[in-house]
């Protein structure tokens, strides 16, 4: 098992990547703490993994809100004793908004959820990594962090700002015995989208943004992401640290 008795925080685990990561790491023998906002999904999630044997722990969580990203953490640690693994998996999407359009709550609303919720959960996690010598983050970032135009304004900028703040906590921690990678997914088959009514369907909106899509082979599975998000957390990744590991079968390659 590549996870044995490592003990995993996965946020917006309720659904889609978050649930397949949850329930992989738990097939690999990680004790899992899940969070999401939705309680009915991460109820059904929790009790999957604990009907298969399993250990599953389900916070309801807003990622958005410090004391609820304090409790998940210290929830974690009290129930398993350590924090071996953080996922930062929770997001939301944009309307497709292009710039002109983007209204302060809808700009504040994505960064929030996007940016806020894994820095806060960052910075949380280290002291705890810190101090017992080791430690892996995971970051869900996105395409949309490594181009111009996958989404909105929002969203792209946030995902940009996924992979700065990656990037920067891995390297700065490094000698500490702490990796932190993230995975740019392409399209993937999941429910992030279900946030998206009065989606932009203008020119400059959903058009315009989606004007690549032509040559994107295929979408991809929640459990493909898990995968990768499976390598990155265990000791296969040693020497992979501050970097985004793109999975879009071959999208952004063109």
């Amino acid at each position: 098992m590549k996870l044995h008795n490592k003990v995993a925080v996965i946020t917006g685990a309720g659904s889609g990547m978050g649930k397949e990561i949850a329930k992989l790491f738990s097939q690999e023998g990680a004790k899992v703490v899940l969070a999401d906002i939705a309680e009915g999904p991460l109820n059904d999630v929790v009790k999957q993994i604990t009907e298969s044997g399993g250990k599953a722990t389900g916070v309801v969580a807003n990622v958005v809100k410090e004391e609820d990203i304090q409790n998940l953490i210290n929830i974690a640690v009290d129930t398993f004793g350590s924090l071996d693994v953080l996922v930062n998996n929770a997001g939301i999407m944009d309307k497709m908004t292009a710039a002109a359009d983007v209204t302060d709550e809808l700009w504040e609303r994505v960064f929030a959820v996007n940016v806020n919720g894994p820095m806060r959960a960052i910075r949380k996690a280290l002291p705890i990594m810190i101090k017992q010598g080791h430690g892996v983050i995971i970051n869900t970032a996105s395409v949309g962090g490594l181009f111009g135009s996958r989404a909105g304004a929002a969203y792209t900028a946030s995902k940009h700002a996924v992979v700065g703040l990656t990037k920067n906590v891995g390297f700065q921690y490094a000698n500490l015995g702490i990796r932190c990678n993230a995975i740019a997914p392409g399209g993937v088959e999941t429910n992030i989208g279900a946030d998206m009514a009065d989606i932009d369907m203008s020119a400059l909106g959903m058009q315009r943004a989606m004007v690549g899509m032509g040559v994107n082979p295929r979408t991809g599975q929640p459990n493909e992401i898990a995968k990768v998000a499976l390598f990155l957390a265990s000791d296969d990744a040693s020497f992979v640290n501050g970097t985004v590991i793109t999975a879009d079968a071959g999208w952004t390659a063109y």
